[in-house]
């Protein structure tokens, strides 16, 4: 095989010809939550220092909380954070050596995916409900 022809071949598994799974998705998606919650995390530090500051510091962070931008952005961290877990409890299982049959692993997943859309609505019921 000529080096022209071989430099002209997909990787494997390339892209194109891979069918994404949802273990897969799953995967790539707790580190993207892991991500979220870590930039979350910097923006709850810099929400506890403007409180401990002043009043219109304070004001500014409560008006952002309560915009539509905001709110999008601390219901995706609350979900980021319930994925995370859900799917950590999920990896635990899989640690102690649970959980590898091909149907337990796809119930699994599902099991987080649902677990974690259902405790982040709960959550913010919850929250108005104190309100």
């Amino acid at each position: 095989m000529s080096s022209a022809n071989r430099s002209a071949r997909p990787l494997s598994p390339h892209l194109q010809v891979y069918r994404p799974q949802l273990t897969s998705m799953l995967s790539i998606t707790h580190r993207g939550t892991g991500i979220a919650l870590s930039v979350g995390i910097v923006y709850l530090v810099a929400w506890l220092c403007a409180a401990s500051s002043s009043s219109e510091t304070y004001a500014m962070f409560a008006w952002f909380n309560t915009s539509v931008i905001g709110r999008i952005f601390l219901f995706g961290w609350t979900w980021s954070l319930f994925f995370h877990l859900c799917n950590g409890i999920r990896h635990l299982f899989w640690d102690a050596g649970y959980g590898f049959e091909l149907k337990t692993a796809y119930n699994s997943g599902w099991a987080v995916v649902g677990g974690s859309a259902v405790a982040t609505v709960g959550a913010w019921l919850l929250a108005y409900a104190v309100r």
